[in-house]
């Protein structure tokens, strides 16, 4: 498969929200396969599907540690069926914010409903990293980054920061190409 562009803030498509996935195809399989490649290229931790401007409600992760065998996942049409009113707070990141970090809240514990690639239905509990890579990335494919989790003014801050980088980034490709 194939390693692919991640978007960027402030791309639009980063805040559109994910259509659920009807069809279980060799076509989905293919994406998660593009979006685990992706993702350890990166390298990351998670990576939804709109971070590649494709619209499905699907994200992979793979939380284990660089001294483990990898653990890849893939989850499709996943929703938060409980979350526990313990929270844990933890500095976060995000590929398509590269280099900026930020403490979110969230839920220390989650119940994920998804599906596999095949359609089959499960539940499961995750606590830990995985809870937080899980929501991180539910959060994307409703539209939210991490930085929709902290103040306005940390928000303000790191947008500014991130459009700066971007904006350098094309800057310097622009110059390479004219070489």
């Amino acid at each position: 498969m194939s390693v692919r562009d991640i978007l960027l803030f402030p791309d639009r498509r980063l805040r559109m929200k994910a259509r659920e996935v009807g069809e279980f195809s060799r076509e989905l399989a293919e994406l998660a396969e593009d979006l685990l490649e992706t993702m350890y290229a990166a390298p990351g931790i998670g990576l939804a599907a709109t971070q590649l401007g494709v619209m499905k409600r699907l994200f992979v992760m793979d939380c284990s540690q660089e001294d483990e065998a990898k653990n890849p996942r893939v989850l499709v049409n996943p929703r938060i069926v409980w979350a526990s009113e313990e929270k844990q707070e933890r500095e976060e990141g995000c590929l398509s914010l590269p280099g900026q970090f930020a403490e979110v809240t969230r839920p220390a514990t989650v119940v994920v409903g998804f599906q596999n690639l095949e359609g089959a239905d499960f539940e499961e509990q995750l606590d830990g990293l995985q809870a937080r890579c899980a929501q991180h990335e539910i959060d994307h494919l409703d539209g939210k980054l991490f930085i929709h989790r902290i103040s306005s003014l940390k928000r303000q801050i790191i947008a500014r920061k991130a459009k700066k980088a971007l904006r350098e980034a094309q800057q310097n490709k622009s110059e390479v190409d004219k070489e």
